[in-house]
């Protein structure tokens, strides 16, 4: 029984909703402070008899998100009021009714688009992915549902010390694939960043603390070498009568284990770990001018690398980032970077889109349609509303892309797409007709295929023919969510035709070989040919892809599934499951809450092995296949299909083997293979399965496949390899 004195939370939860009133006074108009105060009212008695898994009073989530709103996103009055009550329509009796004659239409359209959808759902759908639809849904309307969606989604990341293992996998990896992007595209760099940072934390606790422990320890030397490098710029900029703010700090832990692992390069050697920031108070008309200045009296002092200057003032991201970032080189011989900026270009990299609410009466109301048109690209992908959930969010994915391409019409025209952009991508942003008809394009003047990867600055002209249609192929070609929703609109019809006879063909073999037609057999076989959905596989059927005997081999291997593991469709089947296949003898791997032993595989995708931190994934044909919690593929599973995930830990360890690969960088040298050969085989009785050595330049990279215990033999053999001499860097292969 939880032990809590009433009256210290009461004022706790007073304390807090006090700070919220403070930190919101700026921003109140007459009249807003009792709205919220209401609000806040039926906030606390709806959440009076709930508590968070940490104990502490469920009211302390909602104030805390409307906190987030206030200070670090920079929202008004009815965000406020629709943070404090965006759980109480879906926790309690109160309806959407209630809310809109207390609050108003507004306020109740927000807390519709964060209230979750309930009810059954199809097998094989996914209720995180309808839910993430459904809230989008209102994007086009108010913006602000999201923006209030990210905050409760922070403070849920903040908080997730006190979930469970399997809670804290799903929704760390639902963060990493859709929220921080989306983060990241509305221009909230600080809580993307954090984001980021949070989900390591819970996915890959080893490493979060192996980087934040060295950030924390080069703090004292990297403030006295920021204080250092700047001393000369700040007198500099004094003499010449700027007004202005320079932070130094270091880049998120999550970014740092990026650079590590796209350089393979230790800690040590990210040359970049922090950044330098100029932020300048001037008018409007001359911020451009100041910043490029300041640009100016920085490489003054310092060597600027020509290859890592970058204008997001003349031309600022599509989500209204604007920066002047520039490399240059310390008289320590470190490469430092430093951004340049104004206060108000500052505001809205720090508050991204409700930042421009802000600035949307100023002059500068061209700066705000980068946005404006990222929004309309998400109304296109809204209205083409006939995909599933899943597919849905997959294509909204691939339009929060984290860089872009700029290229030029023949008139002069901007147009920003995603990097890796296509000249069909560009054919279909100018217009749905033109990519249709799309036969080539001319890209500076000359030809060039219909999958040409854009570059900037390119000039792109498309040539059309009235004969031309779309074909299949034309996905492989394109990375915009407009050109694959016109193009599968465009196949539509032919593969509905096509799908019809292959659903045909497939009642009939089924009736044949005594099975029942159930969307549970469908999705079965779906999964045995590897295909996303129903639709695609009675299409490759249909168009003959896919031979009628194949069914036979589908209903045999189904058989044998059955007969080896039982049939799992969730997780509420697998927990009656467990209680049935029980082993006399101990085994490594412990599944389930009750942390039971059962078949299991391995996936092929990240090699687990006896140590690793682990979640079980409930397939359709396949039972139950173990990932590492850093798989690839973990963030794609558990965003999509939550509710398969189960518990995995593992036991003591035995003489089994298993399977790693291992990365192999150094400098060459007369007898190296020979040196690894003998450690691995000779020294640590490792059975070693393949060894791959490249050799350029004097430099070897390598990979090893060999079979070890557990994480703790590999890192000893890690540890011996390093000392090789010759051997610069070695890291697991996923």
């Amino acid at each position: 029984m939880l032990n809590v004195d009433l009256e210290e939370e009461r004022k706790e939860i007073l304390r807090r909703y006090r700070r919220l009133l403070r930190h919101a006074k700026p921003i109140l108009k007459k009249g807003d402070a009792p709205i919220i105060k209401k609000a806040f009212t039926i906030s606390a008695e709806a959440h009076k008899d709930m508590r968070r898994k940490s104990g502490e009073p469920y009211i302390f989530h909602p104030i805390e998100v409307a906190q987030i709103c206030v200070s670090e996103i920079g929202l008004g009055t009815t965000s406020i009021v629709a943070a404090l009550l965006h759980d109480v329509v879906e926790d309690t009796d109160m309806t959407l009714g209630d809310i809109e004659r207390l609050f108003g239409r507004k306020v109740s359209r927000i807390i519709d688009g964060l209230t979750k959808i309930s009810g059954v759902f199809d097998q094989g759908s996914s209720q995180q992915a309808e839910n993430f639809r459904k809230m989008l849904l209102t994007l086009s309307e108010d913006v602000r549902v999201i923006l209030i969606k990210l905050a409760d989604r922070l403070h849920n990341m903040r908080t997730l010390g006190s979930m469970p293992r399997d809670k804290q996998l799903k929704i760390a990896n639902e963060t990493i694939y859709i929220y921080a992007p989306l983060a990241h595209r509305l221009g909230l760099y600080a809580i993307k960043s954090e984001l980021e940072d949070l989900y390591l934390k819970y996915t890959d606790r080893e490493t979060y603390s192996h980087i934040a422990n060295k950030i924390n320890a080069t703090k004292a030397a990297r403030n006295k070498f920021i204080r250092s490098f700047m001393k000369p710029i700040k007198d500099e900029l004094d003499m010449n009568s700027f007004t202005c703010e320079i932070k130094g700090r270091p880049k998120s832990i999550h970014s740092i284990l990026n650079k590590m692992r796209k350089q393979n390069v230790p800690f040590e050697e990210v040359y970049d770990l922090f950044a330098i920031r100029i932020i300048i108070d001037t008018d409007l008309e001359n911020e451009k001018a100041a910043c490029w200045q300041v640009y100016s009296i920085v490489t003054d002092y310092y060597q600027p690398n020509p290859d890592r200057l970058r204008d997001w003032i003349s031309i600022p991201k599509s989500n209204g980032y604007e920066s002047l970032h520039t490399t240059v080189m310390s008289d320590k011989g470190q490469w430092v970077e430093v951004q340049i900026r104004s206060r108000r270009m500052d505001d809205i990299a720090e508050k991204g889109y409700a930042a421009h609410w802000k600035y949307k009466e100023s002059k500068d109301g061209a700066n705000d349609q980068g946005l404006e048109m990222w929004i309309s690209k998400v109304r296109d992908i809204l209205e083409q509303n006939d995909t599933s959930a899943i597919e849905f969010v997959d294509d909204f994915r691939s339009n929060l892309f984290q860089e872009e391409v700029f290229a030029f019409t023949p008139k002069g025209d901007l147009v920003t797409l995603p990097n890796g952009a296509t000249a069909l991508d560009f054919a279909f942003d100018i217009h749905s007709e033109i990519g249709s008809r799309c036969l080539g394009a001319k890209v500076n003047q000359k030809l060039v295929p219909l999958n040409y990867q854009l570059r900037n600055g390119d000039q792109v002209e498309i040539l059309t023919s009235k004969k031309q249609r779309p074909k299949e192929d034309w996905l492989k070609y394109v990375v915009t969510s407009k050109a694959k929703s016109n193009i599968k609109d465009s196949l539509k019809e032919e593969k509905k035709k096509y799908a019809a006879d292959g659903r045909e063909i497939v009642q009939r073999k089924l009736k044949q070989l005594k099975l029942d037609y159930t969307q549970e057999v469908i999705d079965q076989m779906a999964a045995f040919f590897e295909v996303k959905t129903p639709t695609d596989l009675f299409y490759l059927i249909g168009k003959g892809k896919i031979d009628h005997s194949e069914i036979k081999k589908f209903n045999d291997n189904k058989s044998e599934s059955v007969r080896r593991v039982g049939r799992v469709s969730n997780t509420e089947s697998f927990k009656q499951q467990i209680k049935q296949v029980r082993k006399e003898d101990s085994d490594l791997l412990l599944i389930g809450e009750d942390m039971d032993v059962v078949d299991y595989k391995f996936a092929k995708c990240c090699n687990p092995i006896p140590g690793d931190d682990v979640f079980g994934f409930v397939t359709v044909n396949e039972g139950i296949k173990i990932h590492r919690t850093n798989c690839p593929n973990a963030a794609e599973l558990l965003s999509n299909y939550g509710y398969r995930v189960v518990k995995a830990r593992w036991t003591s360890s035995q003489d089994d083997s298993f399977l790693a690969n291992l990365k192999i960088i150094g400098t060459d040298r007369m007898g190296l293979i020979n040196d690894i050969s003998r450690i691995i085989s000779s020294e640590l009785k490792v059975n070693m399965r393949s060894l791959t050595i490249n050799t350029e330049g004097g430099i070897f990279e390598g990979e090893i496949g060999l079979y070890v215990n557990d994480t703790k033999h590999l890192d000893i053999l890690i540890r011996n390899l390093e000392a090789v001499q010759g051997v610069v860097s070695i890291s697991r292969d996923s």
